[in-house]
């Protein structure tokens, strides 16, 4: 005598092909089809205790692979906005990143370098891109004093990065 369980798991065998088909139908693709049928299934089995015996199968296990299909649809759209599109990291790892990189340090340690009355100038002037009208105004200095600091900074810079 079979078992309720074992008439469910005969009668799920039975569905196979057909649940296929129409998994194959949702997915569009035989691989993807397949999975879902697989899922479906897993499903199914996890909750054989809900299929009340005596109602179509076949129609609780369509219910089932069309649910798993959406929760699958609605994944995939989730990664989609979650993961930026492939065209995004062409840039990613050129060349020209570590050269940059390595200009920045060089920079940044020429200015390091500078006096701190030239630093600050330049920092203000050609960094931030204040007048210097502006810069002279923030720094509490005559407009001479800066554009003499100025001056010096820009040299000195210039002959920092060049040894570099």
């Amino acid at each position: 005598m079979e078992t309720p369980v074992q008439a469910f798991e005969r009668e799920l065998l039975t569905l196979l092909p057909r649940l296929r088909r129409f998994a194959r139908s949702l997915a569009r693709d035989a691989a993807d089809a397949d999975d879902l049928c697989q899922v479906a299934l897993e499903r199914a089995l996890k909750a054989k205790d809900q299929w009340q015996a005596g109602t179509r199968l076949d129609a609780w296990m369509y219910r089932i692979t069309r649910n798993c299909w959406i929760d699958e649809v609605r994944a995939r759209t989730r990664r989609a906005q979650t993961f930026a599109p492939e065209e995004a990291g062409h840039g990613v790892g050129v060349a020209g990143d570590a050269e940059i990189r390595a200009e920045m340090h060089d920079v940044d340690r020429a200015m390091g370098a500078l006096p701190d009355e030239q630093r600050e100038v330049i920092a203000l002037v050609l960094v931030e891109g204040l007048a210097y009208k502006e810069a002279a105004e923030i720094l509490d200095i005559p407009m001479g004093t800066l554009t003499s600091r100025l001056t010096r900074g820009r040299q000195a810079l210039v002959r920092r990065l060049e040894a570099a």
